[in-house]
This record gives C-alpha cells, structure tokens and sequence, in this order.
C-alpha cells in the first residue's frame, strides 16, 4: 500500500520547501559537490547515503542523470570503503527501476560492478546487488547478467532461505523472472 506524499511531485516539492526554499535540483548539486570535495571517509559516506535516499524517488530521476549521481553511485562502488560501497549498490537499486537510469548504469559499464556485489561481505550490499539486477535486466544485457557463474550464486541465494528469508526472497523474484525465461 502506497501511503499519499510517498512520492514527491512538484508541488508538493513546492510546499515542502516553501517560497524561499532550495529547489531540489540545486539541493542535490550542492551534495555532489560536497561529495566532490569531502576529504573525510565519513562526511562522503553521510553524503552518499543521503543520495541514495533521494534515488528511491522518481521526481528525481531526472536530476540524478543531469548531475551525473548514477555515476557517482558507481564510482563509490568502485572504493574499498564497504559502506560506500554499500550506499553506491544501494543508489543504483533505488534508481534502477526507472528504465532509462538503468541504461545509464549499463552504458557506464556498471553492470560488472554489481555483480561483483553479490559476493559482499555485507548485507545489505548484496541484498540491493540483487535488487538491482532484478531491474537491469533485460534483452539488450541478458548475456552480460545471465552468464552461468552468476546465476549459480543466485541460485545459491534462492536456496538460502534458512539463512537469510529477504536473499532467498529476492533471488527466486529474480529467477522467475529472468531465469525461467532461458528455458
């Protein structure tokens, strides 16, 4: 069940943020940039996350591609900081279930790097590996997602119910949506 104000729409972006309020595009820029220029690992792991939390919206799709957050998300994905790494998979999971954000993370070549969540030493990383890849794939990247090593550990994860419910979970959505279609 949705809840009313769930999601933003502009004027109800407009109410929030008043006549003299920030509009969100700027907002978002500012925390880019504020990203861009943080030297401690906990002021860019505070801002990622905040990002992510804003990738969850599709008022701000639109924004997240302008600003390049997509990208951001990925680069994060890239670090050894597992919470960074963790707020990167978890922007994308958010973001990836509007097509064209999901194009952009395939175009900039973000697909290896989510699989490569899937064997995370952390949860919550690979629970929104596993999002995320239920929302990227589709016929232009099937072959890149499918391959058999990857369905494998997703299989593992399906079987996983004891262990963790929300992997199995997530990994059977998955399966029956883009595994039982190879058959």
């Amino acid at each position: 069940m949705v809840t009313v104000g769930m999601f933003t729409n502009s004027s109800r972006q407009e109410e929030r943020t008043g006549k003299y309020g920030t509009p969100r595009v700027q907002y978002l820029q500012e925390l880019v940039s504020q990203f861009q220029n943080a030297t401690s690992e906990e002021t860019k792991e505070r801002i990622a996350a905040n990002l992510s939390n804003f990738a969850y919206d599709p008022y701000n799709y639109t924004f997240l591609r302008q600003l390049n957050v997509l990208e951001l998300f990925l680069d994060c994905m890239t670090e050894p900081n597992e919470r960074l790494v963790e707020f990167g998979i978890g922007g994308i999971c958010n973001a990836c279930v509007d097509p064209s954000n999901a194009a952009v993370v395939a175009q900039c070549g973000g697909i290896p790097l989510v699989i490569q969540c899937l064997s995370s030493p952390v949860r919550n990383t690979v629970n929104y590996s596993l999002g995320a890849l239920y929302y990227l794939c589709n016929a232009s990247n099937k072959e890149e997602i499918l391959k058999p090593e990857v369905v494998d550990v997703v299989k593992r994860y399906a079987s996983a119910g004891a262990v963790s419910v929300m992997f199995s979970n997530l990994a059977q959505a998955f399966l029956d949506k883009h595994v039982s279609e190879l058959k």
